[in-house]
């Protein structure tokens, strides 16, 4: 036997020597794990319910079946407002959800989402990830045995369909508007009655009038939901939401129970249903505004009083908030410091090129 073969041969015995080790050691690394979620949005909504879909989707494949991921809709586990109570509880080990929902807990959660005149979705993301959003935010939820990944985003949402014209700030007062969270404290300085509705109920309440006026998401979700039906005046931009992040909120007492291999999949799992949200949206609200406006709305910006208006109560209601709330503050200190940063880079790059692409439209 030459030396060559006989070091071959020594060689592929070690080597099938620590793969016999190796593989049930993986195997044990492994182990079969089974999740619920639950989402605070309805299945209906095809876009925000398939990302929770999606992200089981990418876990499964990722691990060949072993950490399945069960998803739910609002309301068959818990009302999609009790998401994060579930998570806390242990009674899911996960949710889709928007921290914004519960700033009854600590105001401090509506950055996690986005505030009024806030971020965009992409500069949203950056402050997570490299502002220091991650660890205000879920510096928070760690009292509430939870933590939170960002698991999809809106995009720049629409201003919501109105039954009348606005054309003055005084227009907005005695408005009664579904819009709940900040957004809705902001608006009610400006004389603004907030309304929070199931988004099932919304229909009806505009219908019969018992609401002037609704906001949801955008064109695709907006039209699903039939407003245009009842309300004709559809508004833009959704200064409140221009970008909203949703997370994956965790218990961490299951998180920690996780391998450290599945908590590397699981969190590059909603890294990536957060870009597949983004792109889907971006994909479907074109042809969706299109049909709508086909169907009788008519599309209206807000006026720049309104805007100004909204501008002002933001930063005022910021300001009260913060004076008494050490992590609201440390979140809009930190917002503050890196938009102002952000606007500057975005005029000379961003908006500039999307500009000038605007004009151009139709002249290619």
């Amino acid at each position: 036997m030459t030396p060559n073969r006989r070091r071959f041969l020594g060689a592929s015995a070690a080597t099938l020597a620590s793969s016999a080790v190796a593989m049930p050691a993986l195997a044990q690394s492994s182990p079969e794990i089974k999740w619920r979620l639950t989402s605070s949005f309805p299945r209906q909504l095809d876009t925000i319910f398939g990302t929770a879909q999606t992200l089981s989707k990418y876990v499964a494949e990722a691990t060949d079946g072993k950490f399945q991921i069960q998803t739910f809709p609002a309301g068959e586990i818990v009302p999609g407002l009790q998401a994060l109570d579930a998570v806390t509880a242990g009674t899911v080990e996960c949710a889709q959800t928007a921290t914004y929902f519960y700033i009854g807990k600590d105001p401090t959660l509506a950055f996690g989402t986005g505030v009024p005149f806030g971020f965009n979705s992409r500069q949203q993301h950056s402050w997570w990830f490299f502002g220091g959003g991650d660890k205000i935010i879920n510096g928070v939820l760690a009292k509430y045995n939870a933590f939170a990944i960002p698991a999809g985003n809106s995009g720049c949402q629409m201003g919501g369909f109105f039954r009348k014209e606005l054309n003055t700030v005084e227009d907005l007062k005695g408005l009664k508007f579904r819009i709940g969270g900040i957004g809705g404290q902001v608006l009610a300085k400006l004389g603004v009655v907030p309304q929070q509705i199931a988004p099932g109920d919304v229909y009806p309440a505009l219908e019969r009038g018992t609401i002037d006026a609704a906001e949801f998401v955008g064109p695709y979700d907006d039209e699903k939901f039939g407003l245009v039906k009842v309300a004709k005046y559809y508004y833009y931009p959704g200064w409140w939401e221009g970008g909203a992040m949703l997370h994956n909120v965790v218990n961490i007492d299951q998180w920690n129970r996780l391998p450290k291999h599945y908590q590397a999949i699981f969190s590059n799992a909603c890294e990536a249903a957060n870009n597949w949200m983004l792109a889907k949206y971006d994909m479907v609200n074109p042809p969706a505004l299109r049909r709508l406006v086909q169907q009788g709305c008519e599309l209206r910006a807000f006026p720049n009083a309104i805007l100004e208006a909204g501008y002002k109560a933001s930063f005022e209601l910021y300001n009260e908030i913060a004076a008494t709330n050490p992590s609201f503050k440390q979140a809009l200190d930190s917002m503050n410091a890196i938009r102002a940063e952000q606007l500057v880079w975005w005029q000379i790059g961003e908006y500039a090129f999307d500009s000038f692409n605007i004009r151009m439209r139709g002249k290619s």
